[in-house]
């Protein structure tokens, strides 16, 4: 993403031709950020819009040593958590996972990761429950610690660190069972 001085300076004049070209420069990488959140293209669509909003109406508050897309990225993840406090309507419904269980065929798990594309991955990710998508999308995807998850989303340190482990083992679940239907 290649966003030059003159178009920010553009858009902080509001003219529109420049915003809607900064809108197609950038949307292609807020979407992406937008769908690890979302259930839906829908509703990843709606958060970028929000997103792309904040973005224009504290343009003039960018600083140029930033990187702009470090800028625009921390920018639309904060809103989409503020979307999810919002709508935090519905506690989340607790599911334990079972215990990991040790396997002679650890080295089949290994050899099913080879088998196993990325968008696969991508599709048990998005089934995870809110919360735990939320949390696991915050820690491995942007890095966040878990103290920062539990500030951003209002919840403790150790919830946080629960979440990721019940992402973790449901991924862990996936890959072992896509290795017993393939062996």
């Amino acid at each position: 993403m290649n966003i030059q001085p003159q178009l920010i300076a553009l858009c902080i004049k509001q003219d529109r031709k420049a915003e809607y070209e900064l809108y197609r420069l950038s949307y292609s990488y807020l979407m992406s950020i937008c769908m690890r959140y979302s259930r839906d293209k829908d509703s990843a669509s709606e958060a970028l819009n929000m997103g792309y909003l904040k973005i224009l109406k504290n343009l003039s508050s960018y600083r140029p040593e930033v990187p702009f897309k470090a800028w625009v990225r921390r920018i639309m993840v904060n809103t989409l958590i503020d979307e999810y406090r919002k709508n935090k309507k519905e506690k989340e419904k607790v599911t334990y996972v079972e215990e990991y269980f040790d396997s002679s065929d650890f080295s089949e798990v290994n050899e099913a990761l080879n088998r196993i594309n990325c968008q696969q991955i991508l599709d048990q990710i998005d089934k995870l429950p809110d919360a735990t998508k939320k949390v696991f999308n915050l820690f491995a995807i942007d890095g966040y610690s878990h103290k920062e998850i539990g500030e951003i989303l209002d919840i403790s340190e150790g919830t946080s660190k629960w979440h990721l482990n019940a992402a973790r083992q449901k991924l862990k679940e996936y890959i072992e069972n896509s290795v017993l239907t393939r062996v």
